[in-house]
């Protein structure tokens, strides 16, 4: 099994950047998903993340070589990487040009606490009794923030005339559950491999998977705007997913996955701070005081599992 270099300073650190940078994510892609497709939007994210990866780790000397293919067990775990990966990508966002920005991040939160789970059972982390504590004082947490969007969740699917947003929201679920199987199988092949490298080789199958759907051509009709909402859009994929592969290197997954769970907050902050600037570009949620105190329920809870010492 893999074992953390146990600087978890660093991987906190790079947790929270994760974090921060998949809080803006859903926001940027909202205002791209109005002008070209999911696919096409995808096929450039992976094209730009492997370029500049490539590029890394051709200064470093530190290109991988494909010696995994003769290897079974290495091979099923770039496969369900590959897989995991580029179904994460395009079942988010297929979801999210059905539901708003703020009830994607509130369901994809079910990928963080499978990715949890999955350090507790696959890799055998263990937590101690403060960090349970922790765990269920976040569920309360983001209860309460939410309070007032769970009505719409649990039933829009049902509301007649309004399927779309029920797809929507089974999108999302199942991307949450394939970025889950994702970061494990990566967590394991940490062991042979630098975090970059498997990232390399999980962007060339993607790009190739994704080119032929995609219209690369599309972009062209993009405004200006829109062309530096994709260009961040490439960038923070870059950014979020190095962060996140250091971050399994230096800390537990399941800690990981405990920090990564604040993300629907900032989702919401950022997604003020968005309307307060431009008024038409998205709308936000509606705080009342039950919401606010789960906020702060929320970030001591993800904060207490990170942080409290394992037994």
């Amino acid at each position: 099994m893999h074992q953390t270099s146990g600087r978890w300073k660093l991987g906190l650190l790079l947790s929270l950047t994760t974090a921060v940078f998949w809080g803006m994510l859903p926001i940027a892609l909202k205002g791209v998903l109005v002008a070209i497709d999911a696919v096409t939007i995808t096929w450039y994210r992976f094209i730009v993340s492997l370029l500049v990866v490539a590029f890394v780790l051709y200064r470093r000397n530190r290109l991988p070589d494909f010696a995994w293919i003769k290897t079974p067990k290495t091979l099923l775990l770039f496969v369900i990487v590959i897989l995991g990966l580029s179904s994460n990508y395009v079942l988010y966002l297929l979801g999210l040009d059905l539901v708003t920005a703020s009830a994607a991040q509130i369901v994809i939160q079910i990928a963080p606490m499978l990715l949890l789970l999955g350090g507790l059972l696959i890799f055998k982390e263990k937590f101690s009794l403060l960090q349970w504590i922790g765990v269920l004082v976040f569920v309360i947490g983001l209860v309460l923030f939410f309070n007032h969007r769970i009505d719409d969740i649990l039933t829009s699917a049902t509301d007649s005339g309004d399927s779309r947003y029920g797809w929507g929201l089974l999108l999302i679920v199942m991307a949450a559950i394939t970025w889950a199987a994702y970061a494990l199988a990566q967590k394991q092949l940490l062991m042979k491999y630098g975090s970059q490298q498997v990232m390399f080789i999980a962007y060339i199958a993607a790009s190739v998977l994704f080119l032929p759907g995609a219209q690369i051509l599309s972009v062209i009709a993009l405004t200006f705007t829109q062309w530096g909402l994709l260009i961040f859009c490439c960038l923070n994929t870059l950014v979020a997913y190095g962060c996140f592969a250091e971050a399994l290197d230096h800390w537990e997954a399941s800690r990981v996955g405990a920090v990564l769970a604040i993300t629907p907050l900032l989702t919401i902050i950022f997604a003020y701070l968005t309307n307060q600037l431009f008024p038409q570009y998205i709308a936000i949620e509606s705080l009342n005081w039950i919401s606010l105190t789960g906020a702060g329920i929320l970030i001591v809870g993800s904060l207490t599992a990170a942080l409290a010492k394992k037994r």
